[in-house]
């Protein structure tokens, strides 16, 4: 028996050493591939995984996925996170070949019949509307259905820990207790540094109802880096004034180094030791104008930004994302977003808190480990949308084998957000292509834009659109700007993705350097405004003061708005002129990323400032696991070709270095910025070239975008001031003519000719579709227009043969000079404030109808400056029925663009006007007849759906139009004022 035993131990030891020999050899493989200087070092079972062989967040991964698959094995997830050397990978690999397979196979792919039944969502009603802050959001829900499943905890075995809206509440005011019996005060700040999982929800919870203003900040990946982590987050926790941290145990030792740096902070407490306190709770007064919460900004350490966002700001950009979302009863949200970041704390979290919609979520690094996981959770919880950036789903096309979900269903996922960074065009086809056999379709897509500063959603597309991508000329696109759509054959085409229009009550604009609105397809700099805005930065004066342009916020983002959809091109600052081209960084970057040796998505290409020419050079730094000489050569030829198609020339510098070189943020954005100031410090790249030539190459690549964006804005001043010569000119000769001219019928063709002249002189392309569709004159009719600009008048003009009586508001009565032409085109004033008069004039203009005169409605009865057709008002609907003339629509397009509302500042342009067929007032039905209310609420649809075919801008009053409204009298137009 003892030798029996002797030989088992001999064999246990040999295949230690046989284990221990292959584990070392897959470390040694992916360490030298992320840094090939190491290829020769000494790799031993203690050498530490980061700190001397170089292994970021994804390069464990990689190993990790590796090592499972030589060895056969399903590691722990917490392995992906704790091991710190290859004898503790050993560990776990000796520990996970005892464990039962069976077990790790259940875990990737969950059986069939494991879904879980719907739960039922809270009906439309039952939503907090009248709520004024979060913690009256969830007073509402524990009040109405306490023990309604709100968070569940996601688990690969089982159906995971549930959190109730009572559960929330009771583990918040835990929390809120324990702050208040450590004299915490009303108004201060608590950094949470806690991982996702039931104590952070009560954390952040407990915060707000002790009155205070949480702070998230990302954890550290492993507790190895707890003490470089809080060093770099030292910064923001001096801007916020925290108070407190809470975080988890192994940080608690650090707490006295962090204090030391920080005049404010008081105590580094888990929660445990806060639910510990005993003691009476006092909830505080907590107001809607009161800060909510600080969201820090990805990477900020030595100049921190805070975002300050009330409760106000928050609950606003919730119920506008529920409105464009069209929200169903039986929702389920699925994520794994990280909690400090504000897609994943409000657009998953507090959103699904307001509308009661269960939220399953797991850990960034549950996702990170194996990414099937996410697919297979909104299998088996019937997910009906999920959130991620781009780089989530490229994850999913490259790690997840078809063994990893055979049997996957993902037809109940409805929506699948895709923002926070920049939307590949190919990722959405390539994504919706690969996992199409599995249920996912294509239009569940949405690709959507939102930013810290607007709380975190911004604008939204049309629900069950799918993706659009817009193709337009490379070459107009980068000299000018302008983004002309490309033929479908172009090969060099631009693509970029629309990203939707602004949520309800929210509005974007695109300006010029100057600040003065651009057209439509003209690219310049995004800004914003509505009720989700952050009023500044915390303790950050200078930076908020750049944030704001009077009432518009500044997003640091380029952009052009195009069929009332807005299209990301890139960001402002990371914009790259060269020999007056304009560079955009992103698509760049995705196309080197794409070539054979490189690594996607760790590409940085910027523009580097010559320190003595002050002109910017074109650099590309680009990570590879290359090593040979002759295949780096191959990869700058490769680049520099690729360069030259996509931007008319090759980089001044191409630098390809090992893994992890490129910077990134803690959301995976390539910190462009931080890598140009490596590469200016020396610190990689090769020699640069004489002192002498750079001067003078880049001296001369100045000179002509120096030079063409300084022609751009003057020529626009001009047009401009040339523009309104033109326009005083003819209307002052128009308005000295109209008192003299005998004949309404000379006036308006005076009128026309004058209109058709003003765009000549100011070479605007003037076209009119469907004038066939014009009733014979002297046949009455009531003409319905949409109304885009001031400059719709004209267009009218010169469009119309037959005269029109506009139909205006009695203020414009007040301005002689524009009453003067007014009254000479006999033109129609209604009264909008006084019901009485305003009654009055309605009847007036119905009257005039049976004459035989012609009225002209501007149905939406007010422009705006943001493209989009406003619901209709029902006058001149109600006036055509009652006397049974037909409407005529009119389309407008193009007048928008030229001048907004708000702007005096006219840009050259295109103007088509489309004249509908007329269409007849329903015929009356039944023994008693239609009303004239519901006759006309069916003319008015039709009207404006001739309209809208037309105008080729987005419908915004879908959701207004009343198509159920109590029956009036006839006669009775209030509806029209």
């Amino acid at each position: 028996m003892t030798t029996s035993k002797h030989l088992s131990n001999g064999n246990h030891t040999r295949d230690s050493a046989e284990t221990a020999a292959r584990l070392l050899a897959v470390v040694r493989e992916v360490a030298a591939e992320l840094h090939p200087h190491l290829a020769d070092a000494p790799v031993g079972l203690d050498s530490v995984l980061d700190k001397e062989l170089g292994f970021d967040s994804l390069g464990r991964v990689e190993l990790l996925v590796r090592i499972e698959r030589a060895f056969a094995v399903t590691l722990p997830e917490q392995v992906f996170a704790t091991v710190d050397t290859p004898r503790d990978l050993l560990r776990a690999v000796t520990a996970a070949r005892g464990a039962a397979a069976p077990a790790a196979a259940t875990i990737a792919r969950p059986a069939a019949d494991s879904r879980r039944e719907r739960p039922a969502s809270a009906p439309a009603t039952s939503i907090p509307l009248s709520a004024g802050t979060l913690t009256e959001v969830l007073d509402w829900h524990v009040r109405i259905n306490p023990d309604r499943p709100h968070i569940r905890l996601y688990s690969d075995g089982g159906d995971g820990d549930v959190i109730t809206f009572r559960d929330l509440k009771e583990g918040a005011e835990g929390v809120a207790r324990g702050l208040q019996q450590g004299n915490f005060r009303p108004g201060q700040s608590v950094v949470i540094m806690l991982p996702t999982g039931r104590d952070y929800f009560f954390t952040f919870f407990g915060i707000l109802l002790a009155g205070g203003v949480p702070v998230p900040i990302y954890p550290p990946a492993r507790p190895t880096q707890i003490e470089d982590h809080l060093n770099r987050h030292a910064g923001i926790v001096a801007n916020c004034q925290g108070r407190m941290l809470i975080t988890v145990p192994e940080a608690k030792r650090l707490g006295g180094f962090l204090r030391a740096r920080t005049e404010t902070l008081r105590e580094v407490v888990t929660v445990g030791e806060l639910t510990a306190r005993q003691g009476a709770f006092t909830p505080p007064k907590v107001r809607p104008a009161d800060t909510a919460f600080l969201q820090y900004t990805s990477g900020s350490t030595g100049n921190p930004k805070g975002v300050v966002l009330t409760h106000a700001n928050l609950l606003a950009n919730i119920r506008a994302m529920g409105d464009a979302l069209d929200l169903q009863n039986d929702e389920v949200f699925v994520s794994w977003l990280p909690l400090y970041h504000d897609m994943g704390l409000i657009g998953a979290w507090l959103g699904n808190l307001h509308y009661a919609i269960p939220l399953v979520i797991m850990s960034p690094l549950a996702f990170l480990s194996r990414p099937q996981r996410w697919l297979w959770a909104i299998h088996r919880h019937r997910g009906t949308f999920s959130a991620a950036p781009n780089f989530a789903y490229e994850f999913c096309l490259r790690r997840v084998a078809d063994a990893d979900i055979e049997g996957l269903d993902l037809s109940t996922w409805r929506r699948a957000f895709n923002g926070a960074e920049t939307v590949n065009p190919e990722t959405l086809t390539r994504f919706a292509d690969r996992f199409r056999p599995y249920g996912f379709r294509a239009e569940a897509m949405m690709p959507v834009y939102g930013l810290a500063e607007c709380s975190v959603g911004l604008a939204f597309p049309p629900m069950g659109r799918g993706p659009l991508v817009d193709r337009v000329k490379r070459e107009v696109f980068m000299n000018s700007g302008l983004a002309k759509p490309a033929d479908a054959d172009d090969a060099h085409a631009l693509a970029f993705v629309a990203c939707g229009r602004p949520l309800r009550g929210h509005q974007i604009r695109v300006v010029d350097g100057a600040g003065r609105e651009l057209p439509e397809r003209q690219e310049g700099r995004l800004q914003f405004r509505g009720p989700s805005t952050t009023s500044g930065y915390f303790r950050n004066p200078q930076a908020t003061a750049e944030l704001f342009d009077g009432e518009w916020l500044d997003s640091g983002d380029l952009a052009y708005i195009a069929g009332g959809d807005v299209h990301i091109t890139g960001r402002s600052k990371d914009i790259i002129i060269r020999a007056g081209r304009n560079i955009y960084p992103a698509e760049f970057e995705d196309a080197v990323g794409d070539l054979d040796g490189l690594r996607k998505g760790a590409v940085a290409v910027f523009g580097s400032a010559d320190p003595e020419s002050g002109t910017e050079r074109l650099v590309v730094l680009a990570e590879t696991r290359m090593r040979q000489p002759e295949h780096l050569e191959r990869l700058r030829a490769e680049i520099n070709a690729l360069a030259v198609d996509l931007v008319g020339a090759p980089p001044d510098d191409v630098v390809l270095a090992p893994p992890r070189t490129v910077l990134k943020t803690s959301s995976g954005k390539v910190r462009r910025a931080a890598c140009r100031e490596l590469y200016e410090r020396g610190l990689i790249g090769k020699p640069q070239s004489a002192v002498w030539l750079q001067v003078a190459r880049m001296a001369l690549a100045a000179i002509v975008p120096q030079a063409l964006r300084a022609l751009r804005g003057a020529g626009a001043a001009l047009f401009a001031a040339y523009a309104w010569g033109v326009i005083a000119v003819i209307a002052t000769t128009l308005w000295c003519l109209a008192p003299v001219v005998p004949s309404l019928r000379w006036r308006w063709a005076l009128f026309g000719a004058g209109a058709r002249l003003l765009m000549r002189l100011t070479g605007t392309r003037f076209t009119v579709e469907g004038a066939d569709n014009l009733p014979p004159p002297g046949k009455a009719a009531v003409f319905v227009s949409n109304h885009a600009s001031y400059l719709d008048f004209m267009a009218l003009g010169a469009a119309l043969p037959r005269p029109v009586g506009f139909v205006s508001k009695t203020e414009l009565r007040n301005n002689f000079f524009v009453r003067v032409i007014l009254d000479r085109m006999e033109a129609e004033y209604v009264e909008r404030f006084d019901r009485q008069k305003g009654l009055e004039d309605a009847n007036r203009v119905s009257r005039r109808v049976r004459e035989g005169r012609s009225p002209l409605f501007f149905a939406e009865g007010t422009l705006t400056r943001m493209p989009g057709l406003l619901p209709f008002h029902m006058g001149a609907f109600v006036t055509a029925v009652e006397a049974e003339a037909p409407v005529v629509p009119v389309a407008i397009r193009g007048t928008r663009s030229m001048l907004r509302d708000g702007s005096w500042f006219p840009r050259p342009g295109a103007i088509t006007v489309v004249v509908g067929k007329p269409v007849a007032p329903p015929a009356a039905e039944g023994e008693a007849g239609a009303s004239t209310w519901s006759r006309a609420v069916r003319l008015r649809d039709a009207v404006r759906a001739a309209i809208l075919a037309h105008v080729g801008e987005p419908d915004l009053g879908r959701e207004e139009l009343p198509m159920v409204r109590p029956e009036k009298p006839p006669g009775d137009k209030s509806s029209s004022l």
